[in-house]
């Protein structure tokens, strides 16, 4: 399998083996990106979002991405709107896209994971792998120690709670969380009024 029916199949769901040379090339020299990044000190904001710029498939304006930062292809392929924050230790398993619409904050430790294996134990052997591209809506909050599995789309204004393992997809408005990850409520009139179990918005 040559090197242009590999990217195609790692954009389409196909099936492709990752241990090609010249792609495995490629890869390094994304990672080398990643690894300048991840060595920036705090107060070099601009030198960060030049290598952000360099990194992703695209960043919009005002993101904010704390260190260390994990990702199989450095970003390559991850498009991000404006204004998305991201805490530290985020994961993104980026050997397809992975979308993050505008305003979306992401709690610590998360892993938004676009690649994956077949259960066969004989392709696997072989490093098979497919990719299913992860969608993240505008304004959604994803709580600490979260997973977002390959294929999965979060709705707009979502929440996603804390440790949950999200395999499928979820809607917009809602409150999810567990493993698997649920609709645990819709957004509602109470929460554009009061905040932390009945106290009142004051700002």
């Amino acid at each position: 399998m040559d090197l242009d029916e590999i990217k195609r199949r790692m954009k389409n769901g196909g099936l492709y083996f990752s241990d090609n040379e010249e792609l495995v090339k490629e890869q390094l020299k994304c990672l080398e990106l990643l690894y300048d990044f991840n060595q920036t000190r705090p107060l070099e904001i601009e030198k960060r979002q030049k290598l952000l710029k360099n990194m992703f498939a695209e960043i919009g304006e005002n993101c904010y991405i704390e260190p260390p930062l994990r990702a199989n292809w450095g970003g390559k392929n991850v498009h991000f709107g404006n204004n998305v924050y991201v805490n530290f230790n985020l994961t993104l398993v980026d050997d397809t896209d992975i979308f993050v619409g505008d305003d979306v904050m992401i709690a610590p430790n998360v892993i938004l994971a676009g690649g994956t294996h077949p259960i066969s134990p004989e392709i696997r052997k072989k490093k098979g792998q497919y990719n299913l591209p992860v969608k993240i809506g505008k304004n959604v909050w994803i709580g600490a120690g979260c997973i977002v599995l390959p294929g999965v789309s979060i709705g707009d204004n979502s929440v996603i709670g804390a440790g949950s393992v999200v395999t499928k997809d979820i809607p917009k408005n809602v409150v999810a969380v567990g493993n698997p990850c649920r609709v645990l409520r819709e957004i509602n009139e109470n929460d554009m009024k009061y905040y932390n179990n009945g106290i009142k918005i004051d700002v």
